[in-house]
């Protein structure tokens, strides 16, 4: 693939590790590619949620150490740090967000929100990670942790509402 150009569509399906980093083309979206994976990510998310808590951590667990080698292999491939069309950890760091909470559009778009918000913001430590950690663990990790963040936030809310 060249490594000073986009890769297009039929590219990514040529390359099932560029295709899944790419968060099944999502990525390519011109305007916000990581909201976009971030949406197909919400698509993905009902079907999740209809497992044993368990399995569904266990799955996003797996997500999450294969997106170390999905991004950062792709990053290489396209000679960045982290190509804004990367969006595999937009998806998995949803899929953290909405960890064990009840599958309603409610939910969903507060999680949507709560995590695109510390995912573009970043607070510290997100920003330390961002900046100070390299390769396919960078690329996760900030996501990872924004995840994390918004989860609390909800959890707390259903706590002190529910």
């Amino acid at each position: 693939m060249d490594r000073r150009l986009n890769p297009s569509f039929a590219q990514l399906l040529k390359n099932p590790v560029h295709f899944l980093a790419f968060g099944f083309g999502s990525g390519l979206a011109p305007k916000g590619p990581g909201t976009a994976g971030t949406l197909v990510a919400v698509l993905i998310w009902p079907a999740l949620a209809t497992l044993p808590l368990t399995l569904y951590l266990l799955i996003v667990a797996l997500a999450a150490l294969l997106g170390f080698y999905l991004c950062g292999r792709t990053a290489h491939d396209l000679g960045v740090k982290d190509h804004q069309g990367i969006v595999w950890d937009e998806m998995v760091g949803y899929w953290l967000t909405m960890a064990a909470l009840p599958v309603t559009w409610v939910w969903a778009l507060a999680g949507f929100v709560l995590f695109r918000l510390f995912d573009i913001w970043k607070p510290w430590p997100i920003c330390w990670l961002d900046r100070h950690v390299d390769g396919g663990a960078g690329i996760m990790l900030d996501d990872l942790l924004a995840g994390v963040f918004a989860w609390l936030i909800l959890f707390a809310v259903g706590q002190i509402w529910f």
